[in-house]
């Protein structure tokens, strides 16, 4: 699109046509000398139609999150390479699922240049990285694949032991940041559904739950976001007042995907539709059955369809609780302590280290408890290699297959026949494995 430089708009016209006050447009010439009108004989400003262009990218930019300076710095820096801003600028009407053809592997690189910043705690260059993304690209498509997908190759890093905590911690905030920044510069909503958002108890990721408060408010619905680690009574409490159209959680492990699983025949009784997506239901498709709502999909992208979907036609086919199940969780809570001291004695007597071995505990305990209440002691299986990587990284003498043993054992020994199932199961798994050479 060609824009004409000849000034014939007066302010008035101007500030009619750009939503921008007087006082701020002034304030931008004086400082950054963006725009730079034409004056006439009297003194008067005069634009073209090329600076009421220039002022809708700025302000464009400003709605992405970018501070006003970024902005002009970014601006500059295209002018002073030969690029016409305008033209290499997506359409401001354009669909948000379109990306820019002529720029479409580059993404890949300023994510790699965004984590490469992050792990030199270097927020000035993450900073410019984000700012030239949002430049080039729609949010939707910088949050995604920028952002989230940069956060999700951390992880792996941190997984793996080449990304210290610092790094992770440092990465995360800085996404966070800008997240929050693009809600605080969101639309007022356009539609009359309102949608509770949350985290389930016991769960601290909030980056997907942000981003898909952010997506949905572009969108234009009206969006109640509670955070992370909400109680389920607390998510009732809310949910009775707002009476929203939808409720979304979002799960990334196993314990708090038996969180939402919880909630939602909460929500059932309430006439309330649940939707829910995370991680550990892309890592464990199974898992979506378990859970009386709708699930979101694999990506945020396919997750405000699929909600529209829940509203429109609410039908969520009832799931019923396991009453075996419930009675072997309910044993199980009651001996829970007991069971994990019998773990660290048969551990101590082995002439092992036991430092850590309450962390091991914890989370093989809550792991185990959450498949109970999932329906199927399978689901255990994806979290064996974190308890496997706990054992390892703490240095605690002995493997995964002697914990297990030892655990099992605790477990007949303190439940009895109640038990059983859950002895079984191991034994049967370390059978498994043994025959994999996976241990």
């Amino acid at each position: 699109m060609q824009f004409n430089h000849l000034p014939v708009f007066n302010l008035k016209a101007v500030l009619n046509e750009t939503g921008v006050k007087a006082e701020l447009l002034r304030a931008w010439e004086r400082r950054y000398r963006v725009p730079a009108p034409q004056r006439t004989s009297g003194g008067h400003r005069l634009y073209s139609d090329y600076d009421i262009a220039l002022i809708k990218w700025l302000r464009a930019r400003q709605s992405e999150g970018m501070s006003i300076s970024s902005a002009v710095e970014l601006w500059r820096e295209f002018s002073e390479s030969g690029r016409d801003p305008l033209l290499d600028s997506p359409s401001e009407t354009s669909s948000t699922e379109v990306r820019p053809v002529e720029t479409a592997g580059q993404i890949d690189l300023l994510r790699q240049n965004w984590l490469n910043a992050c792990m030199a705690f270097d927020s000035l260059t993450a900073g410019t990285v984000m700012d030239l993304a949002f430049s080039i690209y729609p949010v939707e498509t910088v949050c995604s694949d920028l952002l989230q997908g940069g956060l999700s190759e951390i992880g792996e890093l941190w997984y793996q032991g080449k990304v210290t905590v610092q790094q992770e911690h440092f990465a995360s905030n800085l996404a966070i940041r800008r997240i929050e920044t693009l809600i605080a510069a969101s639309p007022n909503p356009t539609r009359s559904q309102t949608i509770l958002l949350a985290c389930p108890a016991g769960e601290w990721h909030t980056f997907p739950a942000l981003l898909l408060n952010l997506f949905l408010r572009r969108k234009g619905f009206d969006v109640v976001y509670l955070g992370a680690n909400m109680p389920l009574e607390n998510l009732e409490q809310t949910a009775a007042v707002v009476r929203p159209s939808a409720i979304i959680l979002t799960a990334q492990r196993l314990a708090t995907a038996a969180s939402v699983k919880q909630a939602g025949l909460v929500f059932q009784k309430m006439k309330i539709p649940l939707a829910f997506g995370g991680r550990i239901f892309n890592l464990i498709p199974e898992l979506q059955a378990s859970i009386p709502g709708a699930f979101l999909g694999e990506s945020l992208n396919d997750s405000i369809d699929r909600l529209e979907k829940v509203i429109l036609h609410h039908e969520i086919a009832p799931i019923k609780s396991d009453d075996h199940l419930t009675t072997i969780v309910t044993h199980f809570q009651s001996k829970k302590l007991l069971i994990e001291a019998r773990v660290i004695e048969s551990t101590r007597q082995q002439g092992m280290n036991i430092e850590y071995i309450n962390e091991v505990n914890d989370f093989f305990s809550s792991s185990l408890i959450a498949s109970l209440m999932l329906g199927d002691l399978a689901y255990i299986e994806s979290d064996l290699e974190w308890v496997k990587s706990l054992l390892e990284i703490r240095k605690m003498s002995g493997d995964l297959f002697s914990y297990l043993m030892n655990y099992a054992h605790a477990v007949d020994l303190e439940m009895g026949d109640t038990g059983r199932w859950i002895s079984h199961w191991i034994h049967d798994y370390i059978k498994k494995a043994q025959g994999n050479k996976w241990l």
